[in-house]
């Protein structure tokens, strides 16, 4: 496995609670992520130096870009069109699920604009959470039986979905039909070990949460608590790890003109007062320069 030392930055007046759903808009050229106990999104143009904030009703569990400059936000009471400086705009589906002890969490677009988004059950036995499938077919369940849905990211060709349960530590992937929308051949991509419950922290390799994929079909995971981020090759291969200054990453995006920037979001919340004292830029969207750039955002489509 080989270590990638890399200058590693924080984007000024990026602080989160817990960041997640990042994605770089190229129209834009601004990085977006969302703060989900915070309930807020941010916006962050690094070429002008300038970052906004707009205020949520509800946790955002993630985001996707929709043509002409509005989003499409998954919040815990359902899917909502979303115009930045205006606010919601349209309740396009409820929650599938009880909205008391789940919410919608990771999720992205696929090169057809269908979004893909999972659930974390909160209480996380019995394992209630799934994988969801939004198009003018409406709201549609394609996978279940985890606790807390994540690392959702596509192949270059589009044809594979990657999707994972942090809690179980196991990354799967499948095969999808492009034009079906359907999905097939699960399969174990990679997992990795839990924690004994009397292994220092310091010690713990972290547990699979946000993932992106770049132009050669790597997958780049964030290892909450792990304080790295991975690159596995398209067959599962640990190939690279990149050591963070932060224990809890949440999940990397591609981003600059060429995509050769990685952000990686993290994640502050229910952090001991010791740990973020070692930590001041935990909560943080890090940054740095990578070889390999990433491929571009998908924008979702409204039915």
């Amino acid at each position: 496995m080989r270590q990638l030392d890399l200058a590693i930055t924080p984007l000024p007046g990026s602080a989160s609670q817990l960041g997640e759903s990042p994605f770089w808009h190229p129209d834009e050229a601004a990085l977006w992520w969302c703060d989900i106990p915070g309930r807020r999104l941010s916006r962050a143009a690094p070429g002008l130096g300038t970052v906004q904030h707009w205020e949520l009703p509800a946790d955002p569990g993630c985001i996707a870009p929709l043509p002409g400059g509005e989003l499409l936000l998954a919040l815990r009471d359902g899917l909502w069109r979303y115009r930045p400086g205006s606010g919601l705009q349209a309740h396009l589906a409820p929650a599938p699920y009880d909205a008391a002890s789940e919410r919608f969490n990771d999720g992205r677009a696929d090169a057809h604009g269908r979004l893909w988004v999972g659930t974390i059950y909160e209480p996380r036995s019995p394992a209630r959470s799934a994988l969801y499938r939004f198009d003018a077919r409406g709201l549609v369940q394609m996978a279940a039986g985890i606790t807390v849905s994540n690392g959702l990211a596509f192949s270059p060709d589009g044809r594979t979905l990657y999707w994972s349960d942090t809690t179980s530590h196991t990354i799967h992937a499948f095969d999808l039909d492009l034009g079906e929308g359907s999905l097939s051949r699960q399969r174990v991509l990679a997992r990795f070990a839990l924690r004994d419950p009397q292994q220092p922290l310091a010690r713990y390799g972290g547990r699979p949460d946000g993932a992106a994929v770049d132009a050669e079909g790597c997958y780049w995971v964030a290892m909450f608590e792990g304080a790295r981020v991975l690159r596995l090759s398209p067959a599962g291969e640990v190939l690279a790890e990149l050591r963070l200054p932060v224990r809890c990453p949440t999940m990397p995006c591609f981003g600059g003109a060429d995509l050769r920037t990685l952000y990686v979001t993290t994640a502050r919340a229910n952090r001991p007062a010791d740990a973020l004292a070692r930590e001041p830029w935990a909560g943080c969207v890090l940054q740095c320069r990578v070889e390999v750039p990433g491929l571009p955002v998908n924008f979702a489509h409204l039915p």
